[in-house]
């Protein structure tokens, strides 16, 4: 009995300190920013207690709710999206690339895609402001060297233009990590399942249809679930890039809440903001979760 408690005991205590310090630093903080919610507070003297009076006040929010539509927006630029191109990158590099210029190509695009990834978003933000500066601006010389002038806009002035520049960004931005893991995935599919189709008269499509799509499941819900969470709660690059206007037009939920936080002093409401944008982002973890360990159960029955 002792002998078996052992192992047990010591693997509590190498859990222990990763344990207290998800407590210190993620759990203690969201308590404390929940219990702020339900007060009105500037940020210097003593909260007053105010119920939900800052949730009532933010489902009436227009701000709020553009906000969370702009979020959307940005769910499309770095989750719908780049798992798309990801996945057909990804099939690309390895069944094509891979087999027809070896693995040395493969690893330094696969590098060249991750890169983004890497980079500070600050320095990302600012490489992009400048390419997408309506004067002297990169990508507007580009359009007038090629003799498209009349296409030349301000990207990030334009109400109209900015939100979609941004989630352009995004999307260069976000593949990298997509592709990374589509690529690690694909080296699990058995290759004899794609000579067995092939011999049998299955095209390209048709075996990564049938054959590859299903084997990488569980990677795509991690890459849905990951690249979602990152958009609902991105912040760097519209501060960087838009500062969440022009008129708030690039707003997002993090970004609304940062300002209402230092820029307003309405601690209490930002509070609110923060928690019901922390409350969605745990239950979509949890979703995409639940889907992950059923398709790597199906998976694994599949084997057996």
């Amino acid at each position: 009995m002792r002998a078996g408690r052992g192992p047990r005991h010591s693997y509590t205590l190498f859990l222990l300190p990763g344990a207290l310090a998800f407590l210190a630093v993620m759990v203690a903080p969201f308590l404390m920013n929940t219990a702020v919610s339900f007060t009105d507070w500037q940020g210097v003297g003593s909260p007053e207690w105010s119920g939900l009076a800052n949730y009532r006040e933010l489902m009436d929010d227009s701000e709020f709710w553009a906000s969370f539509r702009h979020s959307l927006f940005m769910v499309v630029a770095m989750a719908a999206v780049p798992t798309v191109i990801g996945l057909v990158l990804a099939a690309a590099l390895f069944d094509y690339i891979g087999r027809h210029h070896g693995s040395k190509v493969v690893t330094v695009l696969r590098a060249c895609f991750y890169l983004p990834q890497v980079l500070p978003i600050a320095v990302a933000g600012i490489v992009w402001s400048w390419i997408l500066a309506p004067e002297n601006g990169s990508l507007n010389a580009l359009l007038e060297a090629v003799g498209l002038g009349a296409w030349q806009q301000d990207w990030l002035g334009d109400p109209d233009l900015a939100l979609y520049s941004v989630m352009g960004v995004m999307v260069w931005v976000q593949l990298g990590f997509p592709l990374v893991v589509f690529m690690a995935g694909l080296q699990r599919v058995d290759p004899q399942l794609h000579e067995a189709a092939e011999l049998d008269g299955a095209g390209w499509w048709r075996r990564f249809r049938h054959i590859t799509l299903p084997q990488i499941r569980p990677e795509t819900y991690v890459v849905l679930t990951w690249c979602t969470i990152a958009a609902l709660k991105v912040f760097g690059a519209v501060y960087v890039l838009t500062k969440g206007g022009p008129g708030g037009a690039t707003n997002v939920p993090s970004y609304f809440s940062f300002t209402t936080f230092f820029e307003k002093t309405q601690v209490g409401y930002g509070a609110a903001i923060s928690t019901v944008l922390t409350v969605i982002i745990l239950v979509l973890a949890l979703i995409g979760l639940k889907f992950q360990t059923r398709a790597e159960d199906a998976e694994e029955g599949a084997r057996t």
